[in-house]
């Protein structure tokens, strides 16, 4: 290790932003993250932690169920707007077989307790990145705040939007537009419980989900296949419209939510991967390298797993050593998550379908799956993360197999 405190910046502090400075921080660098937001907010939706994420934050030492406790569903899985289930699994048995179950919380607790693994002057809030200029030499990170000298490593973790990809990858296509829009939105606990498992309902170019949190709040989701751009003028007649009917307990949940509360976001993702993560002392992260539609619960779970790569790698790295550690992270993480960001966007398209003999067929072959393969299928996601070198922690349990 260099005997002088090398330093990153990072441009974004959202959950991969801050899972990366944590881990560096803790393998000694220092860390400054700058933030465009203003401040912390407890404004935002849910986020499940699959147990390759739980496993990613392992590998740094940061147990995230200290601050959001380990209340899980007993079950998660598929419905139909009638409430038969195409697909259930029990989360027992997940647990058994990866480690640990899911746990959903709100991404604000998991903003706010990794914001606490950090220095108090860490974060720089109100400051947004511009751009980076001499990523290959001697980085300086311009912001709206004034310049940035001296940054041994920059990590580009500015979201979907990246200002940071735009200036490096001028040519990349850009975004590409799902063709849905997606409604988020948390419910403070109910007095007696209105939601015991986690469920994803799919109608005719429509679905609805219900997550349980931790603490107690359920998280709902909505999407629908209309065109980018799309508002509705009432948000809470727009939702009853399209799911009010729908089985238990949608129709009682949707009474409760505040229309205020409710987030609209178009569905996008990647239109093509990016050739490599990294340029020279600049680095990729999270939606900025591989954004992806949310159909595998997978975008902020990636993000996890890059933080963990990264830090695992620079973790000895002497200062001239990091262009060469973030050429390894890119080799170690551009063909997973383009894997993922294509099987989500197939995900996407098939759980979309509007036509009645599509959605017909669909739920079918739902039904029809095998355990077996079903099972394979999570195992490609949730046993997928290593470290470069092959170790792994297992943050929760025991994996059996």
């Amino acid at each position: 290790m260099s005997a002088v405190q090398r330093h990153a910046v990072v441009a974004g502090a959202g959950i991969g932003g801050l899972t990366a400075a944590v881990a560096l921080h803790r393998h000694g660098w220092r860390v400054t993250v700058c933030e465009r937001a203003a401040g912390p907010t407890a404004v935002g939706a849910g986020i499940v932690l699959a147990p390759n994420a739980l496993r990613a934050f392992g590998t740094i030492g940061f147990d995230i169920t200290r601050a959001a406790g380990r209340t899980v569903p007993a079950a998660m899985g598929l419905r139909r707007p009638d409430g038969r289930w195409l697909s259930r699994a029990d989360t027992a048995a997940l647990a058994a077989r990866f480690g640990g179950p899911p746990l959903a919380l709100h991404r604000s607790a998991l903003a706010d307790a990794l914001a606490a693994a950090l220095p108090a002057t860490a974060i720089r809030y109100g400051v947004a990145v511009t751009s980076v200029d001499d990523a290959d030499g001697s980085p300086v990170v311009r912001t709206d705040a004034g310049d940035l000298d001296g940054a041994d490593l920059v990590i580009a973790a500015d979201g979907i939007h990246s200002p940071l990809r735009r200036q490096y990858f001028p040519d990349h296509p850009g975004l590409h537009h799902s063709g849905e829009t997606a409604w988020r939105t948390v419910l403070p606990a109910a007095a007696s419980g209105t939601a015991t498992a986690t469920a994803e309902t799919w109608g005719r170019g429509e679905r609805f989900g219900v997550v349980p949190l931790a603490d107690g709040r359920i998280y709902l989701y909505a999407t629908a296949v209309v065109p980018a751009g799309y508002r509705p003028a009432d948000v809470r007649t727009e939702l009853l419209r399209r799911y009010g009917t729908w089985h238990d307990p949608i129709p009682a949940l949707l009474e409760r939510i505040d229309p205020a509360a409710v987030l609209q976001h178009d569905l996008y993702d990647l239109a093509a991967p990016l050739p490599r993560f990294h340029r020279g002392r600049l680095a990729w992260l999270g939606d900025a390298a591989h954004a992806m539609t949310p159909n595998l619960g997978q975008g902020g779970c990636q993000a996890v797993e890059d933080a963990a790569v990264l830090g695992h790698l620079l973790a000895g790295a002497g200062a001239g050593d990091v262009p060469a550690a973030l050429a390894a992270y890119s080799a170690a993480r551009c063909a997973r998550t383009d894997a993922i960001r294509v099987r989500a966007r197939r995900a996407g398209r098939v759980a979309a379908v509007t036509h009645p003999l599509a959605v017909a067929v669909r739920d079918l072959a739902v039904r029809a799956t095998p355990a077996g393969a079903a099972g394979r299928a999570m195992a490609a996601l949730f046993d997928g993360f290593t470290l470069p070198d092959g170790t792994d922690t297992v943050p929760v349990g025991t994996r059996t197999r």
